[in-house]
């Protein structure tokens, strides 16, 4: 069998099975989250928020953090039994926000909520 025979089996196999997989998760969210970073993200996103009653901010400040934000894990504490802590920063409207999270196993509750102009 010629190169250019392999190549067009190929290149047919290869381009059926893109079109099966465009099929089957077409309109599903699908996500890699395979860094610690987005998986702690998730994990904190995909549960019940609470908010200690002495703080209270911008609930949308609180979603762009906690959807764009990074973890500092060298501030964080994710062994801390029975809840870990975490610290993600990120920008909202050119301030530092920094929240710090107490990540249980069925609700994360926001413990601090800092803003540095």
């Amino acid at each position: 069998m010629k190169f250019i025979q392999r190549l067009g089996y190929y290149l047919g196999g290869f381009s059926i099975g893109l079109i099966v997989l465009a099929f089957f998760l077409n309109g599903k969210k699908v996500s890699c989250d395979y860094g610690p970073k987005a998986r702690v993200l998730k994990n904190i996103n995909s549960k019940q928020l609470n908010y200690t009653s002495s703080h209270i901010a911008d609930s949308t400040l609180i979603n762009h953090v906690l959807k764009f934000g990074k973890v500092n894990f060298s501030e964080s504490n994710p062994r801390k039994e029975p809840c870990g802590t975490y610290n993600i920063e990120g920008l909202y409207n050119a301030d530092n926000v920094i929240l710090t999270i107490e990540n249980c196993d069925s609700i994360a509750t926001i413990k601090n909520v800092k803003i540095e102009k």
